[in-house]
C-alpha cells in the first residue's frame, strides 16, 4: 500500500483587510500554514520567513525523526524573524502562527503554535487536532467559560504563544495516517466566522479543490473580517501524487493590493484556484533511478529563491510604510509616511498627519484626507515657526517611528511656534482738565475765632519770629537712562498672525 497526499490550498485577504498576511505551502510531503500578525509591523514578512524555512522539508523521502526535522525548521524560521527585527527595530512586534504537517506514508508529524487550526475528518467525524494557544482557551481549560462562550468572547483573538523571534517551544505531535483521512489546516479567518458544523459540510465535498473553494466562500459570506487561508488534503492509497507544491497568500507574491470587492459574491467570483498536475510515486527500492527527484529539487530550490526575494521586497516595502518624518507639505507642518525622494518619478512618501493649533496653542493632529471645513483649530503653517526651526522643518526632521514623529510635532508646537501678533492699540485722545475750585472761606456773618462776627482774627501774641533758616542744599540728581520703546512686532519673524 502506497499512501500519498492529494491536496489543494487557497488564500484570500477577506473583505476588510487591505493586504494578506497569511502564507501557505502545500506539497507532496509538507502542508504548512502561517498566519502573520503585527499589522504595520510586517506580519506578512514573518509568515513568509517561516514558510521559507520549512519549504525544504518537502522532499520525496523525509524519513527519520519527523518531529526533530519540524522543530529544527521552526527554530530556523524563528531565528530569521529575530534577525530581521534586529536589523530593523521598527519591525519589533511582528510574528506569525504556524500549523504544519510533515507526511511520510502511514505516519505524519504535526507542529503547532498560535491560533491557526488543524482538523481531521475520519469516518465522517470532524475532530480538531490542535489546541489554540489563546487566552480564551486557557479559560476553557480552567472551566471558567464553555467552548461556545469562547467562540464569542471579546478576547478570543488574544494569542498567548507565537513565533516572534523570541524563544518559544511549539507543540509537536506524531500521528498515524490512514487512507481515507482528510486533513484541514486553516487560519482563524475561517474558524472564527464559520461554525464547525458548517466546516464539516464543506469538507464532505469529494474534490479537495472544490471543498477548499467552498470553505473560502463560506468565510467571505460570514463577513470576511480577516485573511482566510485553507489547506485541504486527502490521504489516499494511490500510485499518483501531485507534482508541484502550491504557494498561496503573501508567500506567493500575487496578493492584489487594490480595494477589496464590496460583496462576498464578487470576491468569490474573482477567486481563481490553481490546480497542479499529478505525478507517479514509485515505491522506492534504493537502487531504482529517480529522475523526477532532481527536477523536484530544482523546483523547490527555485521556489525558495522566489520566497527569499519576495521576503526581501516585502521587508523593504514595510520599512517604507513604517517610516515617518516631520516636514513641510503645501505650507503646513506635516507628518509624512515613507522616505524622502522618488523612484522612477514616483514619490516615496505621502502626507499622513497634519498639525493644527487651537486658540490656546494646543496641538491637534488631523488625517491628511480629513475635511477641514469645521475644524476648531488653524493649520500649523511653516511660517508660524521661529526662523531657526523653520529651515529645519523644511529640510525634514530625522525619520523614525510614528510615535517619534508625533513627539517631534508636539515639541515644535510647545517650544518653536511664534507668539501671536498683538492687535494694534487705538491712540488715546487728550481732554483739557477743568480749573480747580476756589478754597473754602468763612461765610458772611459767621463768627470768627474771637467770637466777633466779621472781625479778622488778631495776630498771635509773642515774640516776632526771626529770619527763617536756609534749607540744606539738595544733592545733584544722578542722570537716569530713558527706556526705549520695544521694537514693533514683525509677522513671520517675531510673531505670527491668525485669522
Amino acid at each position: 500500500m502506497t499512501l500519498v497526499l492529494r491536496y489543494a490550498a487557497r488564500s484570500d485577504r477577506g473583505l476588510v483587510r487591505a493586504n494578506n498576511e497569511d502564507s501557505v505551502y502545500a506539497g507532496a510531503r509538507l502542508l504548512a500554514l502561517a498566519d502573520g500578525m503585527g499589522g504595520h509591523a510586517a506580519g506578512e514578512v514573518a509568515s513568509q520567513l517561516v514558510i521559507a524555512a520549512l519549504a525544504h522539508l518537502d522532499d520525496d523521502e523525509p524519513g527519520g525523526d519527523l518531529l526533530s526535522k519540524l522543530e529544527e525548521a521552526v527554530r530556523e524560521g524563528n531565528a530569521a524573524i529575530a534577525a530581521h527585527v534586529e536589523a530593523d527595530p521598527e519591525l519589533e512586534g511582528m510574528g506569525t502562527t504556524l500549523t504544519a504537517i510533515l507526511f511520510d506514508g502511514n505516519r505524519l508529524g504535526l507542529v503547532h503554535i498560535g491560533d491557526s487550526r488543524g482538523y481531521l475528518l475520519r469516518d465522517g467525524e470532524l475532530t480538531q487536532i490542535t489546541k489554540d494557544d489563546t487566552f480564551v482557551q486557557t479559560l476553557v481549560d480552567e472551566g471558567r467559560i464553555t467552548a461556545e462562550e469562547a467562540h464569542s468572547h471579546p478576547q478570543r483573538s488574544l494569542i498567548m504563544r507565537a513565533l516572534t523571534g523570541h524563544e518559544v517551544e511549539p507543540t509537536l505531535i506524531m500521528r498515524e495516517a490512514r487512507a481515507g483521512d482528510r486533513y484541514l489546516l486553516c487560519s482563524d479567518g475561517l474558524s472564527d466566522p464559520v461554525s464547525q458544523d458548517t466546516i464539516l459540510e464543506a469538507l464532505q465535498i469529494p474534490d479537495v479543490a472544490e471543498s477548499a473553494d467552498r470553505l473560502i466562500e463560506l468565510a467571505l459570506r460570514g463577513g470576511g473580517p480577516d485573511n482566510v487561508t485553507v489547506v485541504v488534503a486527502d490521504v489516499i492509497d494511490d500510485d499518483y501524487g501531485q507534482t508541484q507544491p502550491i504557494l498561496a497568500g503573501a508567500v506567493s507574491g500575487d496578493d492584489d493590493q487594490g480595494a477589496p470587492p464590496d460583496t462576498s459574491a464578487g470576491r468569490a467570483s474573482a477567486f481563481n484556484p490553481r490546480r497542479n498536475e499529478a505525478k507517479r510515486v514509485v515505491p522506492q527500492p534504493e537502487e531504482l533511478p529517480k529522475p523526477q527527484r532532481s527536477k523536484r529539487k530544482m523546483f523547490i530550490a527555485a521556489a525558495l529563491l522566489v520566497l527569499l526575494v519576495l521576503a526581501g521586497l516585502a521587508v523593504g516595502r514595510e520599512i517604507v510604510r513604517n517610516n515617518y518624518y516631520v516636514t513641510e507639505h503645501d505650507g503646513t507642518v506635516s507628518i509624512m509616511r515613507g522616505v524622502q525622494g522618488s523612484f522612477l518619478g514616483i514619490a516615496l512618501q505621502e502626507p499622513y498627519l497634519l498639525g493644527c493649533l487651537n486658540d490656546r496653542n494646543d496641538l491637534s493632529l488631523i488625517a491628511a484626507d480629513q475635511a477641514r471645513d469645521n475644524l476648531n483649530c488653524r493649520m500649523l503653517n511653516v511660517n508660524d515657526m521661529r526662523p531657526s526651526e523653520r529651515a529645519q522643518v523644511v529640510a525634514g526632521l530625522p525619520s523614525g517611528s510614528l510615535d517619534n514623529a508625533i513627539g517631534q510635532m508636539e515639541e515644535l508646537a510647545r517650544s518653536s511656534v511664534l507668539p501671536i501678533c498683538p492687535k494694534p492699540k487705538p491712540k488715546p485722545t487728550t481732554t483739557a482738565a477743568p480749573p480747580p475750585p476756589p478754597p473754602p472761606g468763612p461765610a458772611p456773618g459767621v463768627p470768627n475765632a474771637s467770637g466777633n462776627p466779621g472781625e479778622d482774627n488778631p495776630p498771635p501774641r509773642g515774640p516776632l519770629p526771626g529770619p527763617a533758616p536756609e534749607p540744606p542744599a539738595s544733592p545733584t540728581p544722578a542722570p537716569t537712562a530713558t527706556a526705549l520703546p520695544p521694537p514693533p512686532p514683525e509677522p513671520g519673524k517675531t510673531c505670527r498672525t491668525v485669522s
